[in-house]
């Protein structure tokens, strides 16, 4: 019997760590948007805030006031980004870390995805501010999507031959 269950199954390692980060992301969007009422802060150091704020927009609500056509657009996008990347992770010869790097980008898309689906818009609740200089709200499928395009920035400085090599 191999050491962890998950080794011989990476497929379904994989579907269950997106499974759980989505979740993740989806409650905690859930809880702040219903015990913080929708465009207040709450104040939990002097440089971090827990808000409730909609972005009808991308990154750094980009787009946030097209109109209207943007939901569309951005579902699209979503769809684009995840789908793509859902049968890359589940193909035969995906390395591990390119498996961990792509849950991360399907838990992020798909929970603001599911965002834009539902509700028109994604549900920020995490304000970090220094001062009266605010870096624009975000959830944790923003800090899923950042940290694998930080793996993969990474990734891309390393030698082929290393990211392509599996464990025995």
């Amino acid at each position: 019997m191999s050491a962890t269950p998950w080794r011989g199954r990476p497929r379904l390692a994989w579907l269950t760590a997106v499974a759980i980060l989505l979740a993740f992301d989806q409650l905690s969007k859930a809880w702040f948007a219903s015990t913080i009422a929708l465009g207040t802060a709450v104040e939990v150091t002097s440089w971090f805030n827990l808000v409730h704020v909609l972005n009808t927009g991308a990154a750094f609500s980009l787009l946030a006031d097209a109109g209207g056509w943007q939901r569309v657009f951005f579902i699209v996008i979503g769809f684009v980004v995840v789908v793509p990347i859902t049968f890359f992770c589940l193909a035969r010869q995906v390395a591990p870390i390119e498996r961990v790097v792509g849950a991360l980008i399907v838990a992020g898309g798909g929970g603001n995805l599911i965002d834009r689906i539902a509700n028109g818009a994604v549900t920020d609740f995490l304000d970090l501010h220094w001062r009266s200089l605010h870096w624009p709200a975000f959830n944790l499928a923003d800090v899923f999507i950042v940290i694998a395009a930080a793996v993969w920035i990474w990734l891309s400085f390393r030698p082929v031959a290393s990211r392509t090599e599996s464990p025995t």
